[in-house]
């Protein structure tokens, strides 16, 4: 099979002439051409007055090897099959502790493989937590257990199902097919920029969940990891609590996939003696604008088009301040969320459905901080700022889950907020108007403020005077990172599996997933007594 790349094609392009027209680009006979799909799918918005799609095709066809030569645009298609290796006896059941991309996956590679996992999950599952994220947001009313945060799915189920990753691993293919395999509609598998939304997730992660099961894996919710059993350096068991009682489960293997918000679980680990260092991470606020005026921006004359779908954005500038500013977990079309997991404590982030036909276009802004903004060597001191943040931002708001809310010509001019515009706030339970200065350090609002202007010089109407900006964006990673040694093994204690975002080695639900993987290939290695390729 070859790849034909780069392949430009009108916004009216009929795709079932797309057999004729990858024949007439290779110059040869249609007949000659067996199969073609779509490799990759992607919006060229770089000219407003030559808006089109670029397309990568995979095709069968007759004398590959000599259209490779002859042509530069196309190559040979290398395709990987993900193989599971067997585990034929297992001393002790592995246990998952997570069940949010990371636990999620760990767990399906490890009960295909025939290692009938425990995954404890802290939130429920995935029908019960939506009604309690629905309580939440109309009524304020927060459950710290089972959130935005906590429950089946992760805080990827509640967002806009982004599945874009920076990362280049071969087990990604999988995790796209998985997806589609468990309800996710096939574009995700050749779009340049796939999304599920929170409405399809919610579909999937059940199905996902009762495949594991099928397998002879059993997923328990309502179960809070507390503490953790070990002897000679090598963790036994983990202890949980389930309907108030105190539970333990014998284990050798142990993968750890708590998330970013599980602090709890992080200050456990501290106390135990488990190795942890301080991370980088970004905190900002979430921006509104009308997907309408968004739209007109990014498509020009082409607005409106059948083929287009909720424009999107992805920005990043450099300041004078030695700072950058730059957008994260953009939602065409989508809402801003109250996404809180402690009491009197406020965080926000960004959701859309699939089809992302919301009034509002919401997007982070975020500013990156480090070691020397924590005011401490602790390793925990990242986390603790972002409490003490997010405890402002809860006071700012009026102290009930209400978020603050500021106009951007406000912010940019220095005052109070009194009124709103043609944008609303899409947060739910409500707002109050509170200036970024109540909650966020004058470094981050220094540079909220000169980005927005040069984001404003990238895109029209971007520091647009009654576009809306709501606090506080405070949970886009980790601030601790659990450190592991290249078996991906705690370097405390073996047979711990530190993995995903909330161990600081994923930035999403694609790269989570793949850490999930990986670290339970690594169990199946342990187990086998065998390394695995890749």
């Amino acid at each position: 099979m070859i790849r034909l790349s780069n392949l430009n094609v009108s916004l009216d392009f009929d795709f079932d002439g797309l057999k004729k027209l990858c024949a007439e680009k290779l110059n040869i006979p249609e007949t000659d051409i067996k199969e073609v799909s779509l490799s990759r799918k992607s919006v060229d918005a770089r000219r407003k007055n030559d808006i089109h799609f670029t397309l990568s095709v995979d095709i069968k066809a007759k004398y590959e090897n000599v259209l490779i030569k002859k042509h530069k645009n196309v190559s040979p298609v290398q395709h990987f099959n993900y193989e599971i290796p067997r585990i034929d006896n297992i001393n002790k059941r592995p246990v998952v502790i997570g069940f949010g991309p990371a636990g999620m996956f760990a767990a399906l590679v490890l009960a295909e493989s025939g290692a009938k996992p425990v995954v404890l999950e802290r939130g429920s599952d995935v029908e019960t937590r939506t009604k309690a994220v629905n309580r939440f947001w109309e009524s304020g009313m927060l459950d710290t257990e089972c959130n935005v945060q906590f429950g089946e799915g992760g805080a990827g189920t509640f967002s806009d199902g982004k599945l874009t990753t920076g990362t280049k691993d071969k087990r990604i293919k999988y995790v796209l097919e998985s997806f589609v395999r468990f309800g996710a509609p096939k574009e995700i598998l050749y779009l340049a920029k796939p999304h599920i939304g929170t409405d399809k997730l919610c579909t999937i992660v059940k199905n996902l969940r009762e495949y594991i099961i099928s397998l002879g894996a059993e997923v328990h919710f309502n179960c809070r990891f507390t503490d953790f059993t070990s002897a000679d350096n090598r963790i036994t068991g983990v202890v949980y609590k389930e309907n108030g009682l105190e539970n333990r489960i014998e284990s050798d293997n142990v993968i750890l996939a708590c998330g970013h918000s599980a602090r709890d679980t992080f200050e456990l680990l501290y106390e135990k003696n488990i190795n942890l260092s301080q991370k980088n991470f970004s905190m900002g606020v979430r921006i509104e604008h009308l997907q309408s005026e968004l739209d007109r921006a990014m498509y020009g004359k082409f607005v409106g088009h059948k083929a287009l779908k909720a424009a999107d954005y992805k920005l990043a500038v450099h300041l004078d301040n030695g700072r950058s500013l730059y957008t994260f977990c953009m939602c065409p079309g989508g809402y801003v969320i109250a996404a809180a997991s402690e009491e009197k404590k406020l965080a926000v982030n960004g959701m859309s459905c699939y089809a992302r036909n919301g009034e509002n276009a919401n997007s982070a802004l975020l500013v990156g901080i480090g070691p020397d903004d924590f005011g401490s060597e602790h390793p925990l001191a990242g986390m603790y700022l972002q409490r003490s943040i997010e405890e402002k931002a809860f006071i700012a708001g009026g102290s009930d889950y209400n978020a603050p809310v500021s106009l951007v010509g406000d912010f940019l001019k220095g005052r109070k907020t009194e009124s709103l515009g043609k944008v609303k706030p899409t947060y739910r339970p409500g707002y109050s108007f509170a200036e970024p200065e109540k909650y966020l350090p004058e470094y981050i609002c220094e540079s909220l403020r000169k980005g927005i202007v040069e984001m404003g010089k990238k895109i029209n109407g971007f520091d647009d005077e009654e576009a809306v900006l709501t606090g506080v964006e405070s949970r886009s990673s980790s601030p601790v990172r659990i450190n592991r040694n290249e078996k991906l093994q705690s370097e405390s204690l073996d047979g711990l599996y530190p993995c995903g975002e909330g161990a600081g080695y994923a930035g999403g639900i694609v790269s989570a997933a793949v850490d999930g993987m990986k670290c339970a290939e690594a169990v199946i290695s342990s187990e086998n007594g065998v390394k695995l390729n890749g």
